[in-house]
């Protein structure tokens, strides 16, 4: 009898073990199928412009390049006023406010509001552009400063252009200090996961050699 029951004893073990070996097994798949299920359906990876001599990066990690050419493009058509700066402007910052963080949009918003009581934008046509031999290529350090795992200071140096009634009111060449961050919160309107939250410092006006635009 004593045997008998030893041997009972020992299977009800042996089917505990099983179905606790079960349950984890259960927790496991659970696990992973939640895993599978959250992670993301794409993917962001930010190769630099030229890629003749290769590159080796991590999935996360940003380009300077990409940086750069990021800040030139959205700046650029924030101040791409082609017929009347009181509508184009407008029409700028709420086509690129996925672009802008929250604070910079805000300022944006304020600068607007500023031109328009001053008389400056009603038609105003604007346009900004780089600097031959002030591009990035030239200088990379200066162009694109890492402030920190999230953060870049973007140094562009551009003509300013601004005519009203087809006459030139504003002919300068400012150096633009702006500030982008790492934006990755809405991948269907910003495929860049980069937004750009104005500046950094003062705009300054610059001189070139020979004094010419």
């Amino acid at each position: 009898m004593s045997r008998f029951r030893n041997k009972v004893d020992a299977q009800q073990a042996h089917i505990f073990s099983l179905r606790l070996a079960v349950i984890v097994l259960a927790l496991v798949c659970a696990g992973l199928w939640y895993g599978w299920r959250s992670a993301p359906t794409d993917l962001t990876v930010h190769v630099p412009p030229d890629l003749r001599s290769g590159s080796t990066r991590k999935w996360w990690d940003i380009p300077s390049e990409n940086v750069y050419a990021f800040a030139l493009y959205i700046f650029g058509q924030l101040n791409r006023w082609p017929s009347d700066g009181e509508q184009d402007y407008r029409r700028a910052i709420y086509g690129l406010q996925s672009y802008l963080t929250p604070a910079c949009k805000a300022f944006l918003d304020g600068d607007y509001e500023y031109r328009k009581a001053a008389g400056e934008l009603r038609q105003r046509v604007r346009g900004v552009y780089e600097i031959l031999g002030r591009g990035y290529s030239e200088d990379p350090e200066l162009r694109v400063k890492q402030l920190d795992l999230d953060s870049w200071l973007v140094t562009l140096d551009l003509n300013a252009d601004e005519y009203y009634a087809a006459e030139p009111v504003k002919r300068v060449v400012v150096r633009y200090p702006l500030r982008v961050v790492r934006f990755d919160l809405d991948p269907e309107r910003n495929k860049w996961g980069l937004a750009l939250d104005c500046y950094q410092g003062t705009p300054q006006k610059i001189a070139l050699p020979g004094g010419e635009p």
